[in-house]
């Protein structure tokens, strides 16, 4: 029996309490790193622009790999050990990077923090899917990114008090690196809560994960990954968005209020985006964040003046809160349970994949201020929208299908 059995019928199951919760301390020791990381780069190591999109891309390029290896792990092995490793990888690599003297550095350091965060983030989301029932998918993978993202509001807000108190000036940023290790230290402790169950620990078979990969997944899921990686190739790092800001003239206290404002959006409405996209099809309520996006993006590309950052920031926010989880839910949906890990794997790798080539070209194409790239990442992504709300009904599973019970 699962936990999700035991539970009442709309209950959450115990394993997405104790990730969300996990996921919370995590984020909120990268969170109070992330909009100080490309001030860090380029204001005290001296680092250009097209190397932050390169550090950036590389890093996500290998959380993508791992994404897909620890998916198929997830699918044959354990998977509270390897989550452990991931969060415990990724909360080593904060004080590496204030150890830092030259911008290299920190390019190992993002690699190893996010070769971490691909180890855990399959096997987690499939341990989420299979304990909670399908009708109940959204909700918690909803609750999941919200509780991850309140993380979010409270780090960056924990590194600016820290930052103040240390004088407010931008050689004082690297004790934040030492600081943030703390709650990264908690979230990896809370990992001895989470319950494999004997659904979310399939059979050992290595053999299983061997088999092609075109046998395993229906068309409507090879359908949704293309189109998800065509807007991966023009969804680059949040770390040029906060360099945007500098350039349209925000202070560093500003950037981290105006990200804290970004991820209160996300988090507010990651739940309610989730709990929708249970009741309509999951395809619509994503093509609402691609619009979102497409006019957060166009709007910073845009304007001239730094009082826009505020409000674009806090729609952006709407964007992840609209695809993020519920994406999750979406490509779940259209997995057989036995593949829930791989399936994830490869869809977050993929997508991840493209981070690399979007933060390269957008780097390339930064030129002092940054609205050539979020300009045509925009026009791009609106087109995208469009075309998901028209045709996107060969990307969804027939009903009857996607009602019909899961292998266990």
């Amino acid at each position: 029996m699962t936990p999700a059995d035991d539970a009442a019928p709309d209950r959450l199951p115990r394993n997405v309490i104790v990730l969300s919760w996990v996921s919370f301390f995590q984020d909120a020791a990268s969170e109070m790193l992330y909009p100080v990381l490309p001030l860090f780069l380029t204001g005290v190591l001296g680092a250009p622009v097209v190397a932050v999109g390169a550090i950036e891309g590389v890093a996500e390029a290998a959380s993508s790999v791992m994404k897909f290896v620890s998916g198929r792990l997830a699918d044959v092995r354990a998977r509270r050990p390897i989550i452990a490793v991931g969060y415990g990888l990724s909360s080593l690599a904060k004080p590496l990077i204030g150890l830092a003297q030259v911008w290299p550095v920190v390019l190992v350091a993002r690699f190893i923090d996010r070769t971490g965060k691909g180890i855990r983030t399959s096997p987690r989301d499939a341990l989420i899917a299979d304990d909670t029932p399908q009708h109940l998918r959204g909700r918690a993978f909803g609750f999941h990114r919200a509780a991850d993202t309140s993380g979010a509001v409270c780090g960056p807000l924990i590194g600016l008090g820290v930052y103040e108190l240390l004088g407010g000036h931008s050689r004082d940023i690297r004790p934040l690196f030492y600081v943030a290790f703390v709650p990264a230290i908690i979230s990896v402790a809370l990992i001895a809560f989470v319950r494999e169950s004997s659904k979310a620990r399939p059979a050992r078979d290595p053999s299983a994960a061997r088999v092609t990969l075109r046998g395993e997944y229906p068309r409507q899921y090879w359908r949704v990954l293309t189109f998800l990686t065509l807007f991966g190739i023009v969804n680059f790092s949040d770390a040029l968005l906060i360099l945007r800001a500098k350039a349209l003239g925000l202070s560093f206290a500003a950037i981290v209020l105006a990200y804290v404002l970004y991820n209160v959006s996300y988090a507010g409405l990651s739940y309610p985006a989730g709990l929708l996209s249970d009741r309509v099809p999951r395809r619509f309520v994503f093509a609402g964040g691609l619009g979102v996006f497409a006019i957060a993006y166009l709007g910073l590309g845009l304007v001239t003046t730094s009082a826009w950052v505020w409000p674009l920031l806090a729609v952006y926010g709407a964007f992840t809160a609209l695809t993020d989880g519920v994406g999750k839910a979406w490509i779940t949906d259209l997995l057989p349970a036995e593949h829930h890990g791989s399936g994830l794997g490869l869809y977050q790798g993929v997508v991840g994949a493209g981070s690399l080539v979007a933060g390269v070209w957008a780097g390339l194409a930064w030129h002092g201020n940054g609205r050539i790239p979020l300009v045509i990442s925009g026009a791009v992504v609106a087109a995208l929208t469009v075309a998901l709300i028209v045709g996107g009904g060969r990307l969804e599973r027939p009903l009857a299908t996607a009602q019909q019970p899961e292998p266990v």
